[in-house]
């Protein structure tokens, strides 16, 4: 175990470093760093003010080592990175570490609701749709998923805005409230809309891995034994369905640190969502760089998390 969890990690390591040299290229070399400075003063800014932005978010350095060793954007860019010092804002010259702090909460508050209520709603659902499989049931569950999942989120949005925001005035529109009694009245209304969104596309995965593992050897085993069809459901094929379901959920929990960008923006969550829809209108490419950054980190993270847990879960996989 703990070999594999080293290689785990060096592949991880390795991704990294690339994922760091995409970013470098795509958001210095492509966008060359006159273009990013234009973008935060204004095209009719003139030369000095340029220069002096430049200089002072250290832009106005050679890109490549072979330009400048010792002073270069390249190697700035990865001691910077791999040392957690974002630097400042391109917008507003604020510290990017501060602002990742301060909207993890409110992300966290949205996404980790979401996430849970999302299976317990996705799940029970995708095991009754297989239990009636081949029926009008399954027929008409399969439907209602595909519908739901053609569905654009902005129109879950707008119409849950809509509907129980201005018309039954049950929640409000947007907005946020640290406040624990006031913020549950706030989240309701994006957690269930979230929730709304997702729910076809997850019923159709759950329910393919539950019609798969009830085909298997030791569920016809069971029904000879003369299991009832509700314990072969939740004592057989549930457990057995465990390591994808696992690797789905464990996968998008790295993620609830970043936030759901167009919940967050909708409904005027100041997450981390939030912040990276506000860094891409602001042209913030200090931001947008550290957001792909963390997300590629959590993800990698996710990865290793998922194929450790496999072990855990299911005594049939072994790790060597």
């Amino acid at each position: 175990m703990g070999a594999y969890v080293l290689r785990r990690l060096a592949y991880g390591v390795g991704v990294v470093l690339g994922v760091l040299f995409l970013l470098f290229v795509l958001f210095f070399a492509v966008t060359e760093p006159e273009d990013i400075a234009r973008k935060a003063l204004g095209d009719k800014a003139p030369p000095e003010a340029v220069a002096i932005w430049l200089e002072n978010h250290g832009y106005d350095r050679p890109l490549w080592p072979w330009q400048n060793f010792q002073e270069n954007l390249l190697f700035d860019h990865y001691r910077k990175m791999l040392t957690f010092d974002f630097g400042l804002s391109d917008a507003d010259d604020s510290p990017i570490v501060d602002r990742i702090k301060a909207g993890a909460g409110p992300s966290l508050s949205l996404t980790v609701p979401l996430l849970v209520l999302s299976l317990l709603a996705a799940i029970p659902l995708s095991l009754l749709v297989a239990f009636f499989r081949e029926t009008y049931i399954d027929r008409m569950g399969v439907f209602l998923c595909v519908l739901a999942m053609s569905v654009s989120t902005l129109l879950y949005i707008i119409g849950g805005q809509y509907i129980i925001g201005k018309l039954l005035r049950w929640y409000p529109i947007s907005g946020f409230d640290a406040d624990p009694l006031l913020l549950p009245r706030f989240l309701a209304l994006p957690i269930l809309v979230g929730i709304l969104s997702g729910i076809g596309g997850d019923v159709r995965f759950y329910r393919t891995v539950f019609l798969e593992e009830s085909g298997r050897d030791f569920v016809r085993t069971a029904r000879a034994k003369g299991a009832s069809e509700p314990r072969i459901m939740t004592r057989h094929v549930l457990r057995n369905a465990l390591i994808p379901i696992l690797t789905r959920v464990v996968l998008a929990i790295p993620f609830l640190f970043m936030g759901s960008l167009l919940l967050e923006a909708f409904f005027g969550i100041p997450g981390l969502g939030s912040m990276t829809f506000d860094a891409i209108q602001a042209n913030d490419f200090a931001t947008l760089r550290t957001m792909v950054y963390v997300g590629a980190l959590l993800f990698i993270f996710g990865q290793v998390a998922t194929d450790i847990s496999y072990g855990f879960v299911d005594p049939r996989v072994r790790v060597e």
